[in-house]
């Protein structure tokens, strides 16, 4: 069963692009300085050449290479975002997941940390540590994805709250299964598509953040990313020069992996909450004629559609 909704994640429209794009994007961050055509930091007389054969995206007006510049780049911003991404996740499991299966006085002191966080602005704290101190890409990420896991945390303790007095949690325990057995088998998948969605939230937000504090020149201007392709652009006043290949390339770049990661997002979606298909496959008719009605996780509710009144039968 689990097999069978995991192929039909990948099947989704959505889902399966934005998938593509993504490995795309990874395959780049990691051979990415090795192809390179030169340098980043290199120069040349060619300055503020158009795209041609020679500079597939054009020099910038130091004759630097803009390819390279968005090649090199790519493995800084695919690196914050990813790291964040599983901090975050990390945590959000961790916290919620915990707090919402124990109960009790655990479930208060962890619920008050998730307050304590929530109210924690990213943002300018990250401002903050890389305005006083020399970091990379690895402090960033570890500060965003300290902070950023409260608002899942929040979710998945109110999923879990919901699960675990469901009738196989129930069974599990009576069984004598050990804890971590029931939260990671019985508790867990149910919570797989809320995860991933939560971990892709995280990375958008955090490369997002990434790039602004590289635009900005918060972060090390002398560490190639998109923002920091942006941030030199500006500030050579490439579009009133008409240089439109200086930015037009990283903009793109940063377009493509938005739409890539919303659409993995909107798959997310579709394949949790089955109001969201249209293809009506979430209904499964079985041999006695009754419906299963595919919910939110991995457990099917079936209802017997002869026991419903006359107009709530579908």
């Amino acid at each position: 069963m689990a097999a069978r909704r995991r192929f039909r994640f990948v099947a989704n429209p959505k889902a399966a692009t934005g998938l593509v794009i993504l490995t795309v994007y990874l395959v780049l961050a990691v051979i990415g300085p090795w192809i390179a055509p030169s340098d980043p930091d290199a120069r040349s007389n060619d300055i503020l050449q158009s795209p041609s054969w020679r500079h597939w995206f054009g020099t910038t007006h130091l004759g630097q290479d803009i390819l390279s510049q968005v090649l090199v780049g790519t493995r800084g911003v695919m690196e914050v975002g990813l790291v964040a991404g599983l901090v975050a996740t990390a945590l959000s499991v961790l916290v919620g997941v915990t707090a919402g299966y124990l109960g009790g006085t655990a479930d208060e002191i962890l619920s008050m940390l998730s307050n304590v966080f929530l109210v924690i602005p990213a943002l300018p704290l990250v401002i903050i540590i890389t305005s006083v101190s020399d970091t990379g890409n690895l402090v960033v990420a570890l500060v965003i994805g300290l902070t950023s896991w409260a608002w899942g945390a929040r979710v998945l303790r109110a999923q879990t709250l919901s699960l675990r007095h469901r009738d196989y949690v129930e069974a599990a325990r009576a069984t004598g299964e050990r804890t971590w057995r029931v939260i990671g088998v019985e508790i867990l998948p149910n919570l797989t598509a809320i995860i991933a969605s939560g971990f892709v939230g995280t990375v958008i937000f955090a490369v997002l953040t990434e790039i602004t504090l590289a635009f900005i020149g918060i972060s090390q201007v002398s560490a190639w990313n998109w923002g920091t392709i942006l941030f030199w652009a500006q500030g050579q006043q490439a579009l009133a020069q008409g240089a439109w290949w200086w930015f037009v390339p990283a903009g793109l770049a940063i377009a493509l992996l938005g739409t890539a990661l919303a659409l993995m997002n909107f798959g997310i979606d579709e394949f949790v909450s089955p109001r969201l298909r249209s293809s009506g496959s979430d209904r499964v008719r079985t041999r006695r004629g009754r419906k299963v009605h595919m919910r939110i996780g991995f457990t099917p509710v079936v209802i017997d559609e002869t026991t419903l009144p006359e107009g709530a039968r579908p």
